[in-house]
């Protein structure tokens, strides 16, 4: 169903597999990793400026909602004059987080997918403290314990991640950093690696933005 990703995918994968003869795979999908993310990183920018901008902005919206909630497209117009006098879109910051999910989406299937167009994925034969990076949580041979660290480690991220959510996000929606957590015993190490790198490098950046 990804095979659109597999061009993309096998160059980085050409690209982790350079720095994994110097360092080891377990590293090189660490350190490759963190370095999409700080290019990736004039987005996350312009993202948090947009959720300042729009945070800015609540409480007049809020009042204009209140206003005009009687009359829906008046509160429309109303709204969008707010964010346009103050030189600021409805939509801002979410426009930078989309232009980020292609890249997610080459990563995650160059650390879950057994081969590109034919030619073996070799980073995922690779082990991690005796465990093979292509291993699972519950296939045989796999050692638990890497996992069960895994999992505890993103388990402390998520915990931070829900932390540093807005105080008014829904307590559901407080839950989802989590969700890594359980993908652990569903996805390869190598994956489970990659999340732990992504979503701690996410925690961070955003802590040193929203300072």
């Amino acid at each position: 169903m990804f095979d659109f990703l597999d061009v993309p995918a096998h160059g980085a994968y050409e690209l982790v597999s350079l720095i994994a003869s110097a360092t080891g795979t377990a590293a090189a999908i660490v350190l490759f990793t963190a370095a999409v993310r700080l290019l990736l990183h004039p987005l996350a920018r312009s993202a948090i400026r947009g959720e300042k901008a729009r945070a800015a902005l609540a409480p007049q919206a809020t009042k204009l909602r209140e206003k005009h909630k009687k009359n829906p497209e008046r509160m429309q117009r109303e709204l969008l004059a707010l964010y346009q006098d103050n030189g600021v879109s409805m939509f801002a910051g979410c426009l930078p987080m989309l232009l980020q999910i292609p890249v997610f989406m080459v990563l995650y299937r160059l650390f879950t997918a057994g081969s590109f167009d034919g030619t073996p994925n070799n980073l995922l034969s690779d082990v991690l403290f005796g465990a093979p990076l292509g291993s699972h949580f519950f296939s045989s041979g796999a050692d638990v314990f890497v996992f069960l660290g895994l999992f505890a480690a993103l388990l402390v991220v998520g915990y931070f991640a829900s932390r540093a959510m807005p105080e008014e996000t829904p307590k559901f929606l407080r839950l989802l950093p989590f969700g890594t957590s359980f993908a652990v015993a569903v996805i390869p190490l190598a994956a489970g690696l990659y999340l732990l790198t992504t979503t701690t490098w996410t925690v961070l950046e955003r802590a040193y933005l929203r300072r």
